[in-house]
């Protein structure tokens, strides 16, 4: 989600991996959850990300943290992308301690809002699962993701990233897709050295029916090992090896390190901007992206063991 991405190999055929939203393999163990049943957005659990900087993307939203941007709503959380002018930031947060940078401003065309457990929860491996409903329209970009809690191995992307959910443009025409509407969603791994030295590797994967339904998209990680899901099936693979960074020699580096959890909606940027029929289109807003809810499986008594579970999902 931090670079523009090229157009990712297909996906191969999928396999059940248990029950959805309730792993059935002895050993997992609930951690983490928020079924957004309280009368706001937990700040316990989540923070925002309040900034016009376009996430490296060129997207066109400001971040807010505003009620009209995110709030929960008859027990889920509801993202709102809203066509108005905003400024603020023109920077993140990690990138206003420099002085030329802090007070630096810019205007987006959009608003939305980006909320991240950074600093509040983390984990090394697990299982993670989202129940959610995403927006369609050329330039709307979806994401549920993950982001290193320290840059332990370099900037980014030598500590990686990985994307559990991204899809750009739902619902718009497409002439590489079977019945002509864009129907993909994508899993992605960001790693190698610091950007422009990035690489990436991932697959997509034909949602399905009904695109504007309930869905669950999620992870399996382990050690050396990483499946995408959606709705209970694995769609894409990677294993170590596939993966590496200039950071560190290890084989399951970076991905073996505390990442946070970011939901986001973005409009426009490089990603979905280059795909579809182009561009945004300004119509049909606001955009909703609603998340039923968000739950975190580890394995063993200790948050990053993965003995219990490593062979649960094959």
């Amino acid at each position: 989600m931090i670079a523009a991405l090229a157009l990712l190999a297909a996906a191969g055929a999928a396999e059940p991996v248990g029950a959805t939203g309730a792993p059935d393999a002895a050993g997992w163990r609930l951690v983490w959850s928020d079924e957004f049943d309280g009368p706001a957005i937990d700040r316990g659990k989540w923070d925002f990300d309040v900034d016009c900087w376009g996430g490296g993307n060129r997207e066109r939203q400001c971040y807010t943290d505003r009620r009209s941007n995110a709030a929960v709503e008859n027990g889920r959380l509801v993202i709102t992308a809203r066509k108005e002018r905003w400024t603020g930031p023109a920077f993140p947060l990690s990138q206003r301690s420099d002085p030329a940078k802090a007070n630096a401003q810019a205007t987006g065309e959009f608003t939305s809002a980006r909320l991240v457990t950074r600093g509040k929860a983390a984990w090394t491996y697990g299982r993670i699962e989202v129940r959610a409903k995403l927006p369609q329209g050329q330039g709307t970009w979806p994401a549920i993701w993950m982001l290193p809690e320290d840059a332990r191995y370099g900037p980014w992307a030598a500590s990686g990233e990985i994307d559990i959910l991204e899809a750009v443009n739902l619902g718009v025409r497409c002439e590489d897709c079977g019945d002509g509407t864009e129907n993909r969603i994508l899993g992605t791994l960001h790693f190698g050295g610091a950007w422009p030295d990035n690489r990436h590797k991932g697959a997509e994967v034909a949602l399905p029916a009904p695109l504007d339904g309930w869905h669950v998209f999620g992870l399996v990680w382990r050690e050396g090992r990483i499946d995408w899901t959606v709705d209970g099936r694995i769609y894409a693979t990677q294993v170590a090896g596939a993966w590496a960074t200039t950071g560190s020699s290890d084989p399951a580096a970076p991905f073996d390190r505390p990442f946070h959890l970011i939901l986001n909606l973005a409009i426009g940027g490089g990603l979905a901007e280059s795909r579809g029929v182009g561009g945004v289109d300004d119509l049909g807003y606001p955009k909703r992206m609603a998340v039923d809810w968000v739950r975190v499986w580890q394995c063993g008594e200790e948050d990053a063991s993965t003995a219990a579970c490593n062979g649960a999902g094959n």
